[in-house]
């Protein structure tokens, strides 16, 4: 995202260079896409015809970004931003006064509200259920940050249905809802974060177990003990709810992405499970949620400094909660790690609830 807004350059976008791998003799393959497992020979066949042999594997092939089947929604100008193919095009296009639709105003969307705001774009989101973030946020959480985004500039759109994307004379997109307030909105480009889709196609007749993702265990093995799988393609156990998901979110992945190096160096460790946690900031808000949040015996309140805060119990255990104020308040409170320990402990309060 800070890239599509120009805060940060391209060579920032990278976590590691080609150069550094190789240094440390990681033999790196770009531009090959895996086609097929061949579990019996250990091997990962290519496109192309080439292979690779493997002792332990990893499938860590993430996710693909999915878009709602509309007329209209794969024409021109209207991107995912999940590459950075998608970043290098829409930088081409965002700057000031550029007039961008949004279509969804999930945790993917939320992400790019602050680079299209800091690039001068006038910004629309559309979301087709009652609230944004309808899978990290309460609803009086989400009306908080729906008024904040209105006091910003940022044009919101709940409860409404995109129907087609067409071409204008005048080189717009117009996008056609059912909603209310608007049943047409002009906009110079469109941009697409309605869901993603674990990239699993490739091992269909693997063998390996999937679910709604590949299953793996407590030590995040599939059902070959060789064979490991993490990040968005992995099915794991909530460690609250003790129910199985595909936890698609950055932490998770890269705590399940260091046990699965470490049992591979010969050091295996216990996988928990994963816990749900979210934190995106827009225009200076900063909203939060961890664990079981949608739970339904909870407390409301606000902070010393007047943000919102919910809180979810078992009891007198703690299970998730939900945190909304000004970035700088709620950072001020530095009590988020403390939160998030305490539902992973499963801690009994006792009078401390209070």
């Amino acid at each position: 995202p800070y890239y599509l807004s120009s805060q940060i350059d391209e060579a920032n976008v990278y976590t590691v260079s080609p150069e550094a791998l190789a240094a440390r003799g990681v033999k790196l393959r770009l531009g090959q896409r895996a086609s097929r497992l061949d579990r019996a020979a250990q091997r990962l066949l290519l496109e192309g015809g080439d292979s690779v042999e493997y002792d332990d594997l990893l499938i860590a092939t993430g996710s693909s970004a999915v878009r709602p089947p509309l007329p209209g929604i794969d024409g021109a100008r209207v991107y995912d931003h999940w590459t950075l193919a998608d970043t290098q095009a829409l930088r081409q296009l965002v700057g000031p006064g550029a007039e961008v639709a949004l279509i969804g105003a999930g945790f993917i969307a939320f992400t790019l509200v602050n680079p299209l705001l800091h690039a001068g774009c006038k910004l629309t989101l559309i979301e087709r259920e009652p609230q944004v973030l309808p899978r990290m946020l309460n609803h009086e959480a989400a009306a908080i940050l729906e008024g904040w985004l209105a006091e910003h500039g940022v044009q919101v759109l709940t409860g409404a249905n995109l129907r087609r994307i067409e071409d204008t004379p005048d080189g717009t997109k117009r996008l056609t809802i059912d909603h209310p307030r608007l049943t047409t909105h002009n906009a110079r480009l469109v941009i697409v974060a309605t869901g993603i889709r674990p990239n699993l196609e490739w091992l269909r007749d693997s063998g390996l177990t999937i679910g709604q993702g590949l299953i793996v265990d407590q030590h995040l093995h599939t059902n070959d003990p060789g064979i490991y799988a993490a990040g968005d393609v992995a099915e794991i156990t909530d460690a609250v709810t003790g129910e199985r998901t595909v936890m698609a979110i950055e932490t998770a992945a890269m705590e399940q992405g260091r046990l699965v190096g470490a049992a591979m160096a010969g050091q295996p460790k216990y996988y928990a499970g994963g816990l749900a946690m979210n934190v995106i900031e827009a225009a200076g808000l900063q909203a939060a949620s961890f664990g079981q949040w949608a739970g339904a015996e909870a407390t409301d309140g606000r902070a010393a400094g007047g943000h919102y805060r919910h809180y979810v119990w078992n009891g007198d255990r703690l299970v998730g909660g939900v945190i909304v104020g000004p970035a700088r308040q709620v950072a001020g409170e530095n009590d988020m790690g403390l939160l998030k320990g305490l539902v992973q402990a499963g801690q009994p309060l006792g009078p401390w609830k209070q």
